[in-house]
């Protein structure tokens, strides 16, 4: 059963947006968002990235009903305005990070209810890579899928990454995996960085986009991750790349000044995906999505062109 939710338009640069609260099986609540669009194609499933919401995807939705397909978002759980985990609301936290896929579940039957046009394909960035690669492996019924810089792996340098998981592996038992991993804070990071130094676009515009949307919403707004998150999401990114890649058609885009996901683990994954191709972007950073106009054209029109291949009008 849903709700409506609250869409912020005067953020989101498209009025077309549409919310709902829906409740977990095991009773959390997320908000699902969604744009329609007349005589749709297929429908795109948009995961979201950590610390994401379903606004800063609001001008990706409007360039892709213009390509013919209708989307959906969603704000998993512990960001955006989803139910929050920890009692400090900046901490991003995740009990198991499996979890999420009760968000996909929950999301999928929404998006059926309301009727959305088949077929479905997936649009996931970042984090919401890793939990799209595993709702892959757990029948999620697109056709298709298109990857942004895909957490398949965190970078870090070879010194830190004993530590990581030596201090994110005893957090949990010994009461402390609430806190924030090391170097994380609760001050989220577009709030922090410029438009000069930040490692997520070089379109300084769009850059401005992403600081006025949390200004103008906080509650919006999530710090850095938990070490209970951290080992979470270390442990799940080292049994998914023991697995080989789904026979789905795939296009990976990354950005050759990557600087928060490891690119290596891209490579390789790629390297083995049937029907898959890895597109690099020259001068790309992380969220190719809001970078300059000729590489997010270039990321919209090719998976644009996936979906359609894939859609039964195109087939």
């Amino acid at each position: 059963m849903s709700q409506a939710a609250p869409y912020h338009a005067d953020i989101a640069g498209n009025s077309d947006g549409i919310c709902h609260w829906l409740t977990t099986v095991d009773g959390v609540r997320i908000r699902v968002g969604h744009w329609p669009t007349p005589n749709a194609q297929g429908t795109v499933l948009i995961f979201p990235g950590r610390t994401e919401y379903i606004e800063k995807y609001g001008r990706t939705a409007t360039e892709l009903t213009k390509r013919g397909f209708a989307c959906v978002a969603i704000d998993w759980r512990g960001q955006g305005i989803a139910d929050r985990l920890l009692p400090n609301r900046a901490v991003g936290h995740v009990d198991v990070f499996e979890d999420y896929q009760l968000d996909v579940k929950a999301a999928l039957l929404h998006v059926k209810s309301l009727g959305l046009p088949e077929p479905y394909h997936l649009l996931a960035h970042s984090m919401g890579g890793c939990i799209g690669l595993r709702s892959l492996y757990e029948g999620l019924p697109v056709k298709s899928a298109v990857f942004s810089a895909p957490m398949w792996g965190i970078k870090m340098s070879p010194a830190l990454r004993p530590i990581a998981w030596g201090l994110s592996s005893v957090s949990k038992q010994l009461g402390f995996g609430g806190v924030f991993a090391p170097g994380q804070q609760a001050e989220t990071y577009v709030l922090r960085a410029t438009a000069d130094d930040n490692t997520l676009t070089s379109d300084t515009a769009n850059f401005d986009i992403l600081q006025q949307q949390l200004k103008v919403q906080p509650d919006l707004a999530l710090g850095g991750p938990s070490l209970h998150w951290l080992n979470e999401s270390l442990r799940e990114m080292r049994v998914l790349a023991q697995r080989p890649s789904p026979d789905i058609p795939c296009l990976t885009f990354l950005g050759s000044d990557e600087a928060i996901v490891d690119p290596t683990r891209i490579y390789e994954r790629m390297a083995n995906w049937p029907n898959g191709e890895l597109v690099v972007l020259e001068k790309g950073r992380h969220e190719v999505l809001m970078e300059v106009p000729d590489i997010r054209t270039r990321v919209l029109d090719g998976a644009a062109a996936l979906f359609s291949a894939h859609s039964p009008e195109m087939a």
